[in-house]
Order: C-alpha cells, then structure tokens, then sequence
C-alpha cells in the first residue's frame, strides 16, 4: 500500500465506535504493568505496529504474557537483562518511557527503532538522565539511536523542565520511582498527563500541584493494572475535522477519553465555529466518554496556549484551518520541528501544493482560508501527515503516498474512511 486516491465526500450522519484505541495510554499499560505486584488486567489495547513494539519489549524484559486477542494478561517479577535488542519502531513515546524505566534496572540494554526514529533527538531525555546518575549513551553524544542504557543507582532531583512535553516528564518520573529521595518535576506549561494519572490510580507516591510534580520513590511493588483503553482523542480528531469541513455533515465519536489534556484540539475546532458537545460515560483512571461534532462555517483562529495538549493534532487541525474564512495562525509550536517529519515544512509544503496561502515561521505558520484544490503530497513517512491530507481530500479529491506508516497508530483508519467517501489504495 504505496498510495491513496480520496474523492470528495458528500454530505455524512455517523456513529463511530471503532476509532483506535488510545496510543499513550496502551504503550503506559504495557510498561507499567512491569511495575505492579500482581497481574494487570489490559482491554481494548491498540494493535498497531508501535505499540505491539512495546508489548513486544516487556516479554524481552521478562513479563509474563497472556493475550487472547481480546484481553492481555501481564505479570511481572522484576525488568530482566534482555539479550535481544529492544526495537520500538516507530514510536519517540516508547525509547523516551523505557529510557527511564530501564535507566535504574539490573542489565544492560539497547533500544533503537526505524529510520526515522533513529533520526530524533533524544538528548532531551538522556541528558537529566545523565545529570542524576544514568549511564547512557548513543550515537551523536547520546543525542541518536540506538542508544546504551546500562541501569544504575539514580539520586534523587529537582528538575525544571525547559519544554512542556509528556514524554520528557513521564520519563523522569519513572526514573523518580527507583531514585534515593523524593523528587520533584516541574514545568512551564501543563503536559498530558496519562503518566501521573495511571500511575496514582495503581498506587505510587505521586502529587500533583499546578506545574510542579512530586515523586515518593517506591517502596514496594504498586498495584496491578485494570483498565480498559479509551479510543484515542488524536485518531478521533481525524474524524472530527472530516465533519466539521464537510457541508451537512454530523459524527459521535463513541469512548474517547476526554482527559482535559487530551481535547484541546477540539477546544480549538470549537472556537473555530464547530458544533461540539461532550458527554462523560465512565471516570475510573480518567474521564472517558462520547464526542459530537457537526458542521458549520469555520472562521480563523490563533493558536498559542496549550500547544503541548495538542501538539499531534496539529496538522489536521491545520486542514479545517484552510477551509476556514479568514486567516489563522500557530505560535510557540516548535517542537512540532523534531517530530516524525519536520510537521512545520510538511503542513506548510502540502497546504501551498493545494492552493493555499501559508507562510512559514520558526515556531509555527499563518494559514490564509481558500479553496483546497486536489493534489499529490508525499507523507514523508510521516503518519499524521498522511492521514491529514487524506482528510482534506474529503473536501477537494486527493492523492497522499507513502501510506505504510498509517500501521504505527491507526490500522483501521481506511476502513472507517471508507464510510464516508470512495478510497482507491494501491
């Protein structure tokens, strides 16, 4: 599956209850599972390549897998050496959490991933690992996959973080949770916080107080895991633009997670003139529940604040913006620069080869509102790019290549797609 050839879609009333399972949280189960005393209980985890990576690596670590397609079992008794070399695909999420949890285990180990994981920076995780007793390294001073971790004692820490970014904290906190004395982790804005939640929820000595972090390092083994993943807000959002771009159009997103950090995205659609309410269906480790989006003209908007909260959503976020009247600006967005692809220059290059009037920025871009126009645009293995520009063909026709990268987070992305519109995939 090279390529995709999308016709505009008409006019679309949908229910979706099959929008993937949520990413963050099912690669967080599989690790954190490592960490409890007992067997942890995981439904509706996301079989896609990414996180079956990690599912892969807690076996090599020595977890204790039973998994019937339906529900995986995991127990634990404690991270062992492995002698495989720990592959995490795709996924900065995975090398960024299992640097910190295997930064204070017995063994030596070695993670790495594909070629456009090797190709991330990774210092921003290495480097306070090193500052507190770590012993890692990797290619470019530590900077590059694969990287060496070879576990050790970690001193306990007062870090201020100098981005807001959930992997870097999740990270650190794993680390706190085997260090010698309490720590504290703090931030300049909120991050997601799937972290802090799951791991609260299973009992570990974590506090909370605006930006600032508190980590009481364990003292024994936490409680298992019970948890049911909810559909993820990120894939979900895909959908949500389909129907807010689409003239008539309305769709239920059914079982997302409506954790704050993790809606912003729709927070930013709704002030763009999108009809969208939320309903709350269970609250157990986090709110979870049912989204309803419909259509209805979009104008522009400034997005500055809370860019941590929907930093993936980006780019999608920047197809309703170029449907919209008016212009519409991101700030402060920088990191969107170091993710899977260079997210600034690819939403910039693919918006301007439809049509579109967008002017490039250091932190971010200005979108001018038009008329997209069908055309061809390379993915650059990028999957949130793919799957963004497949959405903006629902308005005008598209052709998006370089599709394999749509397994790492969405694997029934096509299958839903093709409710709504005619897809051509070869």
């Amino acid at each position: 599956m090279s390529k995709v050839l999308v016709s505009p879609a008409s006019k679309f009333s949908l229910n979706i209850s099959e929008i993937a399972p949520d990413k963050s949280i099912s690669h967080r189960s599989v690790m954190f599972a490592m960490l409890a005393n007992g067997e942890s209980t995981i439904e509706n985890f996301l079989r896609a390549e990414d996180t079956m990576n990690s599912l892969e690596i807690v076996k090599n670590l020595g977890a204790k897998v039973k998994d019937d397609g339906k529900i995986i079992k995991i127990s634990s008794d404690g991270i062992q050496e492995s002698f495989e070399v720990l592959d995490c695909g795709n996924s900065g999420t995975g090398m960024r959490l299992f640097c910190g949890l295997l930064s204070s285990a017995n063994g030596h180990f070695i993670l790495t991933g594909d070629k456009y994981l090797r190709s991330r920076p990774m210092k921003r995780v290495t480097n306070p690992l090193l500052s507190i007793g770590a012993k890692l390294d990797g290619r470019n001073e530590g900077d590059l996959a694969p990287l060496s971790i070879r576990g050790a004692s970690l001193n306990s820490f007062n870090y201020e973080s100098k981005i807001a970014s959930a992997q870097v904290k999740s990270c650190m906190i794993l680390a706190a949770l085997r260090a010698d004395g309490v720590c504290t982790y703090t931030e300049p804005e909120l991050s997601r916080d799937h972290t802090e939640r799951m791991l609260k929820g299973m009992g570990a000595g974590i506090e909370v107080d605006g930006l600032k972090t508190t980590i009481t390092p364990m003292t024994e083994l936490l409680n298992p895991l019970t948890i049911r993943v909810p559909a993820d807000p990120s894939s979900a959002f895909f959908f949500a633009v389909a129907a807010a771009i689409t003239p008539d159009s309305n769709i239920i997103l059914e079982g997302v997670t409506l954790n704050p950090t993790r809606i912003e995205a729709f927070k930013a659609l709704e002030r763009m003139g999108a009809d969208i309410s939320y309903e709350i269906t269970d609250n157990k480790y986090e709110p979870i529940g049912n989204i309803s989006v419909k259509y209805a003209p979009l104008h522009g908007i400034t997005v500055e604040d809370n860019i941590s909260w929907l930093i993936d959503e980006l780019p999608v976020l920047s197809i309703a913006m170029a449907c919209a009247q008016g212009e519409s600006l991101v700030k402060n967005a920088e990191e969107l620069r170091v993710k899977e692809s260079d997210r600034i220059s690819t939403v910039v290059e693919g918006l301007r080869s439809c049509g579109i009037e967008v002017h490039e920025y250091k932190d971010g871009y200005r979108v001018i509102g038009g008329e997209l126009k069908a055309s061809m645009v390379d993915s650059d293995g990028d999957h949130r790019i793919a799957m963004s520009f497949i959405i903006a063909g629902l308005r005008c026709g598209m052709e998006v290549t370089d599709l394999e990268c749509i397994n790492t987070s969405f694997p029934n992305f096509f299958t839903l797609l093709q409710k709504i519109t005619k897809v051509e995939l070869s």
